[in-house]
């Protein structure tokens, strides 16, 4: 059996797990007020929370922050999840935590990138991972530019948008590894 760990400060050896049925049935008592049942809900899907914020880890943001924002996701979906359209709760509030971590990831990012360039990035290097399978080689920016109908320039500012920025107090190296 696999042991529970030790997650953001969260034990998940301590979090309660509910079926269904009782889900349901706190649901219905949190749509009426009960707040202690609303908090014990919340506990209850802590592991969703986990989850979920593990998709980003490899995004270099505090694990402890994304938990919190998913935790404010995951209260967003029990605000407005509804029993009636019999619909599994955990089903509804992934896509919900998904969206909020996102969103704090795109609104604290340094750098803002329009949609439509980094559209254009996202094409292009699907082009190119496809024209690189037909033709057996690696295709030039050009040729992915011609592919997509867009000027060369405009693909090489769409690529270069979506790079990681670079910090000024890097330092730089030269050819035989020496700053």
């Amino acid at each position: 059996m696999v042991s529970k760990v030790e997650i953001c400060g969260v034990n998940t050896a301590k979090l309660p797990v509910y079926k269904d049925a009782e889900m349901k049935e706190m649901m219905e008592k949190i749509k009426a007020g009960d707040k202690e049942v609303k908090d014990e809900f919340i506990r209850g899907n802590l592991r969703l929370v986990l989850s979920v914020i593990q998709r980003f880890g490899n995004r270099g943001e505090n694990p402890d922050d994304l938990f919190q924002v998913g935790c404010i996701g995951l209260i967003k979906a029990i605000n407005n999840f509804d029993t009636s359209h019999g619909v599994k709760f955990s089903t509804y509030a992934v896509p919900m935590i998904i969206g909020e971590v996102r969103r704090y990831l795109r609104d604290n990012n340094s750098i803002r990138v329009s949609r439509s360039l980094r559209d254009t990035a996202y094409k292009a290097l699907s082009i190119r991972e496809r024209m690189g399978r037909e033709m057996q080689r690696e295709p030039s920016i050009s040729e992915i530019a011609t592919e997509m109908g867009v000027p060369r320039e405009d693909l090489v500012l769409a690529l270069d948008a979506i790079q990681e920025p670079i910090s000024l107090y890097e330092p730089v190296f030269h050819d035989d590894g020496d700053p």
